[in-house]
């Protein structure tokens, strides 16, 4: 039975899923981003992490270089950047400031949860490559509401103070 394309799609987007922002550094130095739902946690202990990227992506080549990359868990304010990061704009970077931790990736401000990682091993997902990395340094908010991506739109869990 072959599956279709876009029936899989409608199907893995029945999974609610956070959106994260990834950076890197590519190797002339330059900051590199894009938005994922492809993120996971994946061993404790270790403590590794993990996110897809499709071969096609236009970072694609800074992330399969890179020594290690950091994991921006965005927040439900900041859908704004996650359309920014999504795209193929030029100027996804203008106006934000950004903090620099252990690898040299953007850090993103304002996110609810932030793990830099350095690179730990890459693995074939047909037309993704799945990047593991192993965390070296993280932060993350005790309050705050995630940005969500549920049937091909942002979706947001109720304020828990309106309970």
């Amino acid at each position: 039975m072959t599956v279709e394309s876009l029936r899989f799609r409608q199907a893995a987007g029945c999974f609610a899923t956070g959106i994260a922002i990834v950076t890197t550094l590519a190797a002339d130095g330059s900051r590199v981003g894009l938005t994922v739902n492809s993120f996971a946690s994946l061993s404790l202990d270790p403590p590794l992490v993990l996110f897809s990227i499709a071969r096609t992506a236009q970072s694609f080549d800074a992330f399969a270089g890179a020594r290690g990359f950091v994991v921006n868990v965005l927040s439900a304010d900041q859908q704004e950047l996650s359309n920014r990061f999504a795209g193929t704009r030029d100027d996804r970077w203008a106006g934000l400031a950004t903090a620099i931790w252990d690898t040299g990736a953007p850090v993103i401000p304002g996110c609810l949860a932030v793990l830099e990682c350095d690179s730990h091993a890459r693995l074939d997902g047909g037309d993704h490559v799945i990047e593991v990395g192993r965390v070296r340094k993280l932060s993350f908010e005790s309050r705050g509401r995630p940005l969500l991506y549920f049937r091909g739109s942002y979706a947001a869990l109720p304020d828990p103070a309106s309970s």
